[in-house]
């Protein structure tokens, strides 16, 4: 499980807001926020893994991130989803990004993911279960989870209970992140920072060998500004991670 949140034209100082949970095997390593050389320059976390992220942003203003999707079928993927993400970080705009992601998904299969691509121009989301929708975003509150986006929900038979509930979850998380009168982008971050660590919202998660492992904060106005929980985020202080170009 993964949980994205973003505020897309919603507030006229930032213009692109998101604040993103990672969950993942407690045993899986990952290195915090750095400077990366990936086809331009990019900050983002990395898996050690893989070598690839879920989340990052590059010096033209390109958001990249990722979730797992849970399918009906087992997708065979030939690649891990967070090379995907890599390549997408060394695009212009968020419209070539989303164009590359295209590109590489003619030519070979990946597990299921959806992929939010967005930019201060567009904001576009890709959701792969071995056969691919891509669609654009209006100006708003997004939610992003394992099953889908914004009451639009494709909940595989097997996991139906859990699926459910996740659906719930997210309506609420969106419900609660509509932006209040007079609210500023700093404010909603804030906001958001909190409500994904409550665990009355059911996006923070601890398991036995699974759970939250890190948490982001992007804020896109006259400067970007990227804050980092390199742990659960009801647990871990969010530390500045702002890595100049």
């Amino acid at each position: 499980m993964c949980t994205l949140t973003l505020a897309w034209q919603c507030f006229e100082e930032a213009p692109l807001i998101v604040a993103a949970n990672r969950d993942e095997l407690l045993a899986r390593p990952s290195e915090p926020p750095a400077l990366r050389e990936w086809g331009r320059q990019v900050v983002a976390p990395q898996d050690r893994e893989a070598a690839g992220t879920w989340i990052g942003y590059n010096d033209a203003g390109v958001l990249v991130a990722i979730t797992n999707r849970w399918t009906p079928d087992a997708v065979q993927g030939e690649r891990s989803r967070g090379l995907l993400v890599r390549d997408a970080l060394g695009e212009a705009t968020a419209d070539d990004a989303m164009r590359l992601v295209e590109r590489e998904l003619d030519e070979r299969t990946y597990e299921g993911f959806n992929l939010l691509v967005a930019d201060t121009a567009s904001a576009l989301l890709a959701e792969y279960d071995g056969n691919r929708r891509i669609s654009t975003l209006d100006p708003g509150v997004h939610v992003i989870v394992n099953v889908g986006a914004d009451g639009h929900y494709d909940i595989p038979s097997k996991r139906q209970e859990d699926g459910q509930e996740q659906a719930e979850n997210a309506d609420r998380l969106r419900s609660t992140l509509r932006p209040e009168p007079g609210e500023s982008g700093t404010g909603w971050l804030d906001r958001a920072a909190t409500t994904i660590a409550d665990h009355d919202y059911g996006v923070c998660i601890h398991r036995d060998q699974f759970g939250t492992r890190s948490s982001s904060l992007l804020y896109f106005g006259e400067e970007t500004r990227y804050r980092y929980a390199d742990g659960p985020p009801c647990e871990t202080a969010f530390e500045p991670a702002e890595i100049p170009f």
